[in-house]
């Protein structure tokens, strides 16, 4: 039998990818963290972690194990809130979203949650990907609006994962620049033609985006602010300041002084869709899912695709 404490104790190495500051966050000794992934790894016949000095990294039945254990913190969150629907005869729900995507996206969604089921307790939390996807993964969250760029989903788990991705939405990045900038009247622009221009960000992530595509095309992007904000981003460039890689559905609502111009093919792009864990017993993850399929297809102009 696989001691659930175990499991914890890997996904909780796995994350922070040391034994020291695994242990600090369990609130255990090193020693102790190595006892119990050393138990575990007895008692499946199997080394779940490789050792070095720089720390530790999974094996492929590490990876096996983190995955379940994933799962298992998953049921166990969503057996309590079953618990807790006993006393209350009402179900909540946990929907994590990014900013732009939850503003364009979330409102009608929600309305049609709330419509079909009324005794449902929605609860909504603010999240980029990189955190909202493992909340989803341990059951902290039924399911998250989320994006990722060309790579896969930040921190994907392996096929021992029940999370589902529904792909939603295809989110082009524009460029962002002044009116009165030369080439703001152009239908579209290469990303080389910008190549001696100062730039603004409104994402953090964005700029390891944008420095990939400049590389492709020969040039060091010259970053002279940085913002989290895509609104507080145009409203510099408004000013002056420089120019912005700005996701499509993040330009609303409008700043008076900008122009936004498609990048020529390839172009980069945001893919947003939802994550939710394929479990049973819960139909308002599937409602919502389906209510966020619907809402996309809609400003896409497009069918919604069928539930994965």
């Amino acid at each position: 039998m696989i001691d659930v404490q175990r499991l914890r104790v890997l996904r909780t190495v796995a994350e922070h990818g040391s034994f020291n500051r695994a242990a600090a966050a369990l609130r255990l000794t090193p020693s102790a963290v190595s006892q119990h992934v050393a138990a575990l790894e007895r008692s499946l016949g199997a080394q779940v972690v490789a050792r070095s000095t720089r720390g530790v990294t999974l094996t492929p039945a590490g990876r096996i194990m983190v995955g379940a254990a994933e799962s298992v913190a998953a049921e166990l969150v969503h057996a309590q809130r079953q618990v807790d629907r006993l006393d209350s005869g009402r179900t909540r729900i946990t929907i994590a979203t990014f900013t732009s995507g939850g503003r364009l996206l979330l409102p009608l969604a929600l309305t049609h949650l709330a419509a079909a089921h009324p005794d449902t307790v929605i609860h909504v939390r603010e999240a980029e990907p990189e955190d909202s996807l493992p909340l989803v993964r341990q059951g902290a969250v039924d399911l998250a609006l989320a994006y990722h760029f060309d790579g896969p989903l930040p921190g994907r788990p392996g096929p021992a994962s029940s999370l589902v991705w529904t792909a939603l939405l295809e989110d082009p990045l524009h460029v962002v620049l002044p009116d009165a900038h030369p080439l703001a009247g152009r239908e579209s622009l290469d990303i080389a033609e910008l190549a001696a221009e100062p730039w603004v960000l409104g994402c953090l992530k964005t700029e390891a985006y944008l420095r990939r595509y400049a590389e492709r095309a020969g040039f060091d992007p010259e970053v002279r602010s940085t913002t989290t904000d895509y609104f507080f981003a145009r409203s510099l460039v408004a000013a002056g300041l420089g120019i912005s890689l700005v996701p499509s559905i993040a330009q609303t609502p409008p700043v008076a002084g900008v122009r936004s111009v498609p990048i020529a093919p390839p172009s980069p792009t945001r893919h947003i869709g939802v994550a939710a864990i394929r479990r049973r017993g819960l139909p308002q993850v599937v409602t919502m899912v389906r209510a966020l399929q619907r809402q996309a297809a809609e400003l896409d102009g497009t069918d919604p695709h069928a539930t994965t």
